[in-house]
């Protein structure tokens, strides 16, 4: 599919830009202190909180992965929200008010805060550095395949042009900008994905008169990088693609040829009992070429309604145990890595008080949970649009709407960019907040004025800036959900443990809170490493030689925490008897 720049889309964009980074620059008067800064002074209205909370959440996996999953690979991708959305229980039920009432600016203030150790906050400020990296790289994942189709751009100046405008929205106003912007963006996405989802309904399904297609369709690179598309030169540059569009509806049931308006139930029926054309992926070698074939795949939508589609989630289906560990681990990490999150934890702080918090938690859970109801409407409607681009699964959404209208598309690949722009920004905020206030600040212990920490944080921003856009430079086209569960296992496995302990059970030390934090971290990003998806997708290697049986680590490392925290918890109270 060889994407091209539309005017209307560029004039949208530009107007989303120019509004947010002026904005920023409004807003930015009002973050001269510290606490400002950090967290937006503690002033922002909880229904205000709430939505940002949404639009903070809502990120490009939930936007671009999830509906690209829902379309390529049915149910499966809903568990995915399903996981997010349940999550919120315990952000709700068990962290919200606690969390006030202990912290100030970042996650590490709260573990701290028993303790007051230098120790703890190092700790934790370790593993904010980390998963805000890792969630970082799917943002810019899916800002770069976004660019492609709204600004006719390659996948690289979409990341690199991301990364840039965040900087400047983060170093000129901090929490107080990154706010407005999040309750702008979370509001205007739950409104346009409703929009589209009515659009899905009212047009319903069609059979293609094209008929079932059987030839495979090949893109290969040559010594020079330069796409070839079943041997003939593209001359278009390595990030663009040339394939026919797929998601095709070939039957209906009754064997009808269009169904005219559907009601949200009567679609779902529709669709478990049609036959769809999708596409199946295959990557080889062919005489020192790397070649990608997409080959017609033809699915029932009975089967696509039912968990156990995606490659990593085949394991559902198996008589055996062990194959279903995967998945398993994964909604382990989701249902944790909620109320885990750095950059979700920070916006506790900026509301006024323990009532505040728990009011924005439950604004937020309306916003995200009626917003994940429309991604399974949206998904399974780019599904029978025929309008999907089997190279790039994140782009489902924008490309069902540019099936409607182009002005529709501009929108929603508009809000779909501010989206990443909003929950990139709450990521730096975050990163850059722990580097001035629990590195410099306190590690260090250098006494720093509010003007000298929020320096430091600028400048910290703008290599954590940089080192997001190298980050999603080397992860170009995987789907960013699939990325976003990463990040999910590494915070549910360093901070949850930590914090539940702290709260819950008396015995808990500041050693075992920094063994549990520090070995959280690390045993996640090393399971990740050598896990069999990074040996397939990034190092190119032989999935089966993977170090790890599956690659999801929280089953593992999430009890490994919580175990760690208590022997050496234990330990350190004996030691201290004796």
């Amino acid at each position: 599919m060889v994407y091209e720049s539309s005017p209307v889309a560029i004039i949208v964009f530009a107007l989303m830009v120019v509004g947010t980074i002026g904005l920023s620059f409004y807003l930015g008067a009002r973050a001269r202190s510290s606490a400002g800064y950090f967290a937006a002074g503690g002033s922002i209205h909880w229904f205000v909180n709430g939505i940002a909370f949404a639009g903070d959440y809502l990120s490009a996996a939930s936007f671009l992965g999830i509906c690209g999953m829902i379309a390529f690979y049915g149910f499966d991708g809903f568990l995915y929200s399903i996981g997010y959305l349940a999550g919120w229980l315990v952000a709700l039920l068990v962290i919200a008010e606690p969390l006030k009432r202990l912290g100030k600016y970042t996650f590490a203030d709260a573990l701290a805060s028993k303790f007051k150790s230098e120790g703890i906050r190092t700790a934790a400020g370790f593993s904010t550095l980390v998963v805000s990296l890792v969630y970082l790289v799917p943002q810019m994942v899916g800002a770069g395949a976004l660019v492609k189709p709204l600004l006719g751009l390659q996948y690289w100046q979409g990341v690199v042009l991301v990364g840039s405008i965040v900087v400047i929205i983060v170093v000129t106003a901090g929490m107080v900008s990154t706010t407005y912007v999040q309750f702008l963006k979370g509001g205007l996405l739950v409104i346009f994905s409703l929009i589209l989802t009515i659009l899905v309904l009212n047009r319903g399904m069609n059979v293609s008169q094209e008929g079932p297609r059987s030839i495979p369709q090949r893109i290969t690179l040559d010594s020079n990088q330069k796409k070839l598309v079943d041997g003939v030169p593209l001359g278009l540059g390595k990030d663009q693609r040339n394939v026919q569009p797929v998601g095709r509806v070939l039957e209906l049931p009754e064997g009808r040829v269009g169904t005219g308006p559907l009601g949200p139930f009567s679609f779902l029926t529709q669709l478990s009992g049609s036959t769809i054309e999708l596409s199946q992926t295959t990557k080889s070698t062919v005489d020192g070429s790397p070649v990608v074939e997409y080959a017609p795949r033809v699915v029932k939508g009975d089967s696509m309604m039912a968990p156990g589609n995606l490659p990593t989630f085949k394991g559902i289906r198996d008589d055996q145990w062990f194959p279903k560990l995967d998945f398993i681990s994964l909604m382990l990490a989701l249902f944790g890595g909620t109320a885990s999150l750095p950059h979700i934890l920070i916006r506790y702080y900026t509301v006024k008080d323990q009532v505040s918090a728990r009011k924005s938690t439950i604004v937020g859970i309306g916003a995200i949970g009626f917003f994940y109801m429309l991604t399974l409407y949206i998904g399974f409607g780019a599904m029978v649009s025929g309008a999907l681009d089997p190279s790039d699964s994140n782009m489902a959404a924008p490309l069902l709407a540019q099936s409607f209208s182009e002005l529709l598309f501009a929108g929603v690949s508009a809000i779909a960019f501010t989206t990443v722009l909003g929950t990139v920004s709450g990521l730096i905020v975050a990163a850059g907040g722990c580097v001035a206030h629990d590195f410099v600040g306190g590690m260090l212990g250098l006494k720093l004025s509010d003007q000298q920490l929020i320096r430091v944080a600028k400048i910290s921003s703008v290599a954590i800036g940089s080192l997001a856009i190298l980050s999603g430079l080397a992860f170009e086209g995987m789907n960013v959900s699939y990325l976003v569960g990463w990040a999910f296992a590494i915070a549910a496995s360093a901070n949850l443990p930590a914090l539940l302990m702290l709260l819950f059970w008396k015995g808990t030390t500041k050693q075992g809170i920094v063994a549990g934090v520090l070995v959280g971290t690390i045993t996640s990003v090393l399971w990740i490493a050598v896990c069999p998806e990074m040996y397939k997708n990034l190092y190119g290697w032989d999935p089966k030689a993977a170090w790890v049986p599956f690659s999801q680590p929280g089953l593992v490392t999430i009890p490994l925490s919580f175990l760690v925290i208590t022997v050496v918890s234990w330990s350190s109270r004996e030691s201290r008897k004796a």
